[in-house]
């Protein structure tokens, strides 16, 4: 476990991971805006709410030029039937050594249901073009997020 979280201006660390469909790379997508957003599971209430607000706003995210990326523990075969449950249209990320959340600050203790765990920290992280954190948020909720985050980027 660690307690590192990322802040504006730092560098975002770079990752290759398994997805539903294939592996996905960070450094890929450099020369465009990236938000990241990390989750504790496929198909539960609360990630499920999330997943659906990016993908409603998945067309206006992409007019700014951001792309939307979730990172859980999921293994790739649940990525694929939440992607297909939900009709989810963007890159779901494999995290099962929690080796991207560790360098993300999104695994750490938490409280659920008022005890302290340690687990997925519902965060989001946003980069820029050059590879440099641009937004980092932790501890967020999952209903109203997707709003919050468009409202912080000033995208209407």
């Amino acid at each position: 476990m660690t307690d590192t979280r990322l802040a504006v201006g730092d560098p975002a660390p770079d990752f290759s991971a398994s997805t539903d469909s294939g592996t996905f790379r960070l450094a890929d997508l450099r020369g465009r805006k990236v938000i990241l957003y990390f989750y504790p599971a496929a198909m539960t209430p609360g990630c499920t709410t999330q997943a659906c607000d990016f993908r409603d706003s998945l067309d206006r995210l992409h007019a700014e030029g951001y792309e939307v990326v979730g990172i859980s523990k999921d293994s790739p075969e649940k990525l694929a039937q939440f992607r297909e449950a939900e009709g989810l249209t963007f890159t779901l990320v494999s995290d099962e050594d929690r080796a991207i959340q560790d360098a993300y600050g999104a695994w750490g203790m938490k409280k659920l249901y008022g005890k302290e765990v340690e687990g997925s920290i519902r965060s989001t992280v946003v980069v820029d073009e050059d590879g440099t954190v641009a937004l980092a948020q932790y501890n967020v909720k999952a209903t109203g997020h997707v709003a919050k985050l468009r409202r912080d980027l000033k995208i209407d």
